[in-house]
Formats: C-alpha cells, structure tokens, sequence
C-alpha cells in the first residue's frame, strides 16, 4: 500500500503520495476548513485529510490515509454508505452543508456518532475526487430530541416539573453554536440564544423585541415577509440558504431551517430559526470551484500546446529547406520570412501555454532576485521604450528565492508588456523587492501562504489602471482588454501559473486613472545559502493605553482584521467603511489619537479626509494604508513628506510598530 506523505514534524494536512498535488487541497486551505475533511477517490480511497479529521475520529498521523473510508462507518451502515457514494460518483453535484447527507460515523474506539456529510465533486484524469466536509451533530441531534421531549410534556403536563425541563431545556438551547432565535408572527424577535450572539455580534438585549429584518440586507426586502407568510400557513423552511448581516456590517453566508411554534392548544403563534454560518464553507467552495476551472483549462492548454508545437515543428523545417531552395529570389523570401515570423509567434505563444499549463521543463536555483532584477532591467528600457522611465528601488539588501530564473524573467516581462500598453502617453515602471514574515492573519487571507517568510516582487505602473470587474477576470486564460490581435489573453494567467507552481501568491491593486501594482509573494531560500534573520513577529511592543483610533477601509474583511488586532491590543477603535462615515463619526467622538486610513478611496481619498480632519482636530495623527507601494503612492497622491505609510498585506507586527511609532 502506498505510504501518507504525513511526517510527524507537521501535523497540519495528511495526502496520499501516489495523487497529483494539483488534484488535492494546500496544507494552508485544507486546514481553513471548519469541519473535518476528508478527500477520496472513485474508489472510496482516502486521499487526503486535515487535523479536525484525526481529532473528529479519534486516529492519530498517517493511519487514515490510504485506508477506505468505510473505516469511518459503522459496520451496520456500510452497504448504505457504499450505495450513496457509488450514486454520487454516476451523478456528481455539489450538496451543501445543511442539505448534505445524514449518516453515522464510527471513531477509532468503535463508538458511534451522528454526523452532516456536504460533498463537492472534483472531475481528474484518475476519475471523480470527492470533496467532504464532515461534521459531529450530536449536540444538534440532542437538541432536537430535548424539544421533541417538551413538546411532548406540554401536551401531558404543566405542572412545576415541565418549568424545571423548560429551564434545562434553555440551557441547552442556549450552548449550540448554531443561532436560535424565537420570533412572533409580526417577526419580533422573542428569544436569542448565545449561538446567535457569536454569529452575528449582537447581545440579547440588543435584538430582543426587534423586527427580525434587522439582519436582513437591503437587497433582500421581500425575503423575510415571504418567510413568515409560510409560517402563518403552518409551513416549515427548511436548509434555505440566504445571507445575513452581522453588527460590524459583514455579510455572512447562512443555512436557515424556520418552524412553526405552537401552543398547547394547537394555534401557530410565532416561529423558530435556526441559523448555520456557512461563510466558510462557501468561500472553500468558491476556491474549489476556481481550482477545478483553471486544472480543466490548463490540462486543454498543454494539450493543445503540444499538438500545435509539432505542427510549427513542420512548419520551421519546412521554411529552412525552402529558404535554402529560393535563395537569391527576393520576391519569393519576403513571403518566407513572414511564413518565419508568424511561426516564431506562434513557438511564443506555445510557450505561454505550456507554463500556464505547469508542462515546461522546470530548473529551479537558488538566486538573488536583487541581481537578477539589475540584468533584466536591461531588457526593459529598450522594451518599455523612450517615454516610460524605468525604476529598480530594492527595499532589501538580498531576496533570495528557489525558482527556475527563466521562469521569474517571464513573470517580469510579462507584467512589463502589460504595463507598457496601460501607459500610451508614457509613464513610469517601477520594480521594487522587500521581505516580509507572514503572520496566521496575513497566511489565512492570502492561501496557499503559509506563515513564515516570503520576498516580494512588486511591479507597478502609472498607466490608466482597472475597474475592480476587470481586475477580478485578469488571471482568466484568454481574458483580455485590448484590442483584437494585439494580445492573447495568456501573459497573466501564465504569470498566475508560475506563481501558484513556486508555492506563492499574487494579489493586484488597481483603481482606474491611479496605476496598477501587483505583488507577488515567492518563498524565501535565505535559509539556503545560511542567512538568518530575527522574526519580525517576535518583536515584543507594550500594550497600548485605551488610545483612540478611527480606522478607514473599504475593504470589510480587512477592516473586521484589522479592528480585532488593535483591539487586542489595547486601542479604542472606531470604524468607518469611507470618508463621509470617518467624518461623521469623527464629528461625535473629539478624542481620536489617529486616524488609520487607506489612500484610495471612493468620493473622498484618504489624504483628503486628512485634511479635512485636521480642520476640527489638528493634533490628530495620520497613519495611511495602501496596496499600491510607497513609490507608486508618491507618484500619484499629495502626501506630505514624512508621511507614515503601511504597505497592504500587512502583519500584526509591521501594523503595532507602525502605529506606535506614528503615535509618538
């Protein structure tokens, strides 16, 4: 039997060896599930795991991997379990948590369990992979039971003994992670359990007797009243997926299941919600789905890539002998040499293909990308032309990465002819490396990142820049804004494929008029040729003292992260989503210490909103965030010299020690 590729130095993600990595989960995703994940193939061989796995059915390293996953079923459920995979594998769809399967787990000392198993299909070359999250409902199942209990009591009984069930009875209710919330058939809310309190932040005091269109968005007005209208009717809702809104303002991805509640006399006299936050779960899906898109296209890409390069094989040989056959017939070369350009065209193209599609022969090094850097911008300046200024500004002595050097000059070049057709009437390119060392929060956002230390390439230009709906297609294969016959629509997703081949990550930040900079994050090899630095997360700041902060982003994950780690720490935060609202807010609170903003952003810009700010309070300290680079920002926005600047992703350390070091 093939042996798990696990080693006991990391417990993070358990895979079968014999499995294409591009068919399983990074370590990093695997283990951003919220459940137990188990990956198997047609066969019901058990491919890969994460850690919830091991702590879910109580086994331990490698000994699930390579096993059948009717291991995890009781015996007396086996044939069941076998006929819904074997259905599954004929007819693959996605079935989500909250609409998946109930079935039975068995842990590894044969005790028994209910469980809820959502399933997300994967076709390969080996056949259908399939995705499961599993999930332990006991707790749910026992909740279930306690209120078929009291239902049962209130028809026998309503003496003191079924008020002491009840109050055990809210106790429970109350410890389920899932939202339990009461409501009357106006959609009062009567009740709202702690599980509610996690999910979407609010205190019971804060919801109870509030119409339950609270936590509706606005996008959504008929939904809530088509729901109760159900419930006057003595219908149930059952698994509805919709989506909430939290205090902080996220929006949260939910499975509702809404029933009736009746009294004792039989009259429906309000309604109870339970509620599942699936966010999670649906983002993994989302990814899950982008992984099975770009595997299907570039299978297809170096597919054809190969045909085609046998084609021009012909077509080159062919040219040479006819060249050798025609020579001194100036009419007939011409006619040639276009036969031989086009040909050349079409070998660069292959090979575009062939990168995105991970099929080129590969020779990684260890290198400096300092170095390399000075040789390719040599190439640039003739390349980008006259009017474009070229700019190399390391931010680091060395940044030495383990990659194929041919490789990394593709990326660059790549990201260079874009820049140069973003800028017609000329502009700047700017090449600029640093280091960074990734922290859980910067990791978790940017998968497959793991924690640890990374050097970054970032390119940016002061062309015209992209609307974020052209930004979320430009890693597609043949995507492309520019006009017909002048692009292929493969420089970016073949930069995008020799990223995700070297283990690391690519973010862009674009707003039209303002530029473009992309940032890529390769693994560090200092460790390679011996060079060791102090871990910036291991930099000890003292808390803060209850200082002030009014924090501007646009971005809502990012401004949830980054209230959670100043608060953590110490400092009194107050959120704005844009300048309007950071004004608004500013207007009923004088005692701001800071004010934390990003550079772009809509109506009112963050140097703007600065100045406007110091009008009523000049004292205030200005801190500026940005995805652009500090030496794009200086090209595009009048910041005053000085001026404090943290460059997006950023870890906890890099934004506590920015910040102290503006507050003083």
């Amino acid at each position: 039997m093939p042996r798990s590729s696990f080693n006991a130095s990391d417990p993070i993600v358990k895979t079968w060896d014999d499995v294409s990595v591009e068919v399983l989960l990074s370590p990093r995703l695997a283990e951003t599930f919220p459940d137990a994940m188990v990956v198997v193939d047609h066969e019901g061989t058990i491919l890969q795991i994460n850690a919830l796995t091991d702590e879910l059915f109580g086994y331990a390293g490698h000994e699930l991997v390579g096993q059948k996953i009717e291991l995890l079923v009781p015996e007396r459920h086996r044939a069941q379990h076998h006929s819904h995979r074997s259905n599954f594998v004929e007819h693959p769809k996605i079935r989500r948590m909250g609409a998946g399967l109930e079935l039975h787990g068995r842990r590894r000392d044969g005790s028994e369990f209910p469980v809820e198993i959502s399933l997300s299909p994967v076709r390969t070359e080996r056949g259908v992979v399939v995705f499961s999250a599993i999930r332990d409902i006991s707790d749910r199942k026992s909740i279930e039971e306690q209120l078929r209990q009291a239902n049962h009591e209130l028809e026998r009984n309503k003496n003191r003994e079924l008020l002491e069930y009840q109050s055990r009875l809210a106790l429970i209710v109350d410890s389920s992670e899932d939202a339990i919330i009461g409501k009357d058939l106006d959609g009062n809310i009567t009740s709202w359990n702690k599980g509610a309190e996690h999910i979407y932040g609010y205190k019971a005091d804060e919801m109870v007797g509030k119409h339950i269109s609270t936590l509706a968005p606005s996008d959504r007005p008929d939904e809530i009243p088509q729901i109760l209208e159900k419930i006057r009717r003595g219908e149930s809702v059952e698994h509805f997926e919709s989506v909430r809104v939290a205090k902080d303002g996220r929006h949260l991805n939910v499975s509702i299941t809404v029933s009736p509640a009746i009294d004792p006399e039989g009259k429906i006299v309000g309604a109870s919600v339970i509620a599942r936050n699936i966010t999670a779960q649906k983002r993994i899906e989302d990814q899950l789905r982008q992984l099975q898109k770009m595997d299907a296209i570039g299978r297809l890409a170096g597919g054809v890539a190969h045909d085609f390069n046998n084609i021009l094989g012909i077509i080159t040989a062919s040219i040479e002998l006819l060249r050798d056959r025609v020579h001194g017939q100036e009419a007939v070369l011409q006619y040639v040499e276009a036969i031989k350009k086009s040909a050349d065209r079409g070998a660069s193209l292959t090979r575009q293909l062939l990168a995105f599609s991970r099929r080129q022969v590969v020779q990684p090094q260890v290198f400096d990308l300092n170095e390399r850097l000075k040789e390719t911008g040599k190439l640039l300046r003739p390349l980008m032309g006259d009017d474009v200024e070229v700019r190399f500004a390391p931010r680091t002595d060395v940044a030495v990465i383990d990659a194929d050097p041919g490789q990394v000059d593709q990326i660059i070049l790549n990201l260079a002819v874009n820049a140069r057709d973003a800028m017609p009437r000329g502009g700047k390119l700017i090449l600029e490396t640093a280091t960074v060392d990734f922290d859980e929060v910067v990791a978790r956002l940017h998968p497959p990142l793991t924690t640890g230390k990374y050097v970054v390439l970032a390119v940016s230009d002061t062309g015209m820049g992209m609307d974020q709906q052209t930004v979320s297609h430009i890693f597609e294969p043949f995507f492309t804004t520019k006009e017909t016959g002048k692009g292929t629509g493969l420089g970016l997703a073949t930069v995008y494929g020799i990223v995700q081949r070297n283990v690391g990550s690519i973010s862009v930040y674009s707003e039209p008029g303002r530029g473009t900079t992309f940032k890529i994050y390769l693994p560090s090899a200092e460790h390679k040729i011996g060079i060791v630095r102090d871990k910036e997360a291991d930099v000890v700041l003292p808390r803060a003292t209850g200082e002030t902060i009014l924090l501007v982003e646009d971005d809502e994950m990012m401004r949830m992260l980054t209230r959670q780690m100043l608060e953590e720490h110490g400092y009194h935060v107050l959120e704005a989503s844009d300048g309007d609202t950071a004004l608004e807010r500013a207007g009923k609170d004088r005692r701001i210490d800071l004010m934390l903003t990003d550079v772009v952003m809509r109506r009112v810009s963050g140097p703007e909103l600065a100045l406007r700010l110091k009008e009523s309070q000049p004292e205030i300290k200005v801190l500026y965030m940005s995805g652009y680079t500090g030496e794009l920002i200086g090209e595009r926005e009048p910041l005053q010299p000085g001026v404090n600047l943290l460059e997006k992703p950023f870890t906890r350390a890099q934004l506590l020690k920015t910040i102290q070091r503006a507050l003083r």
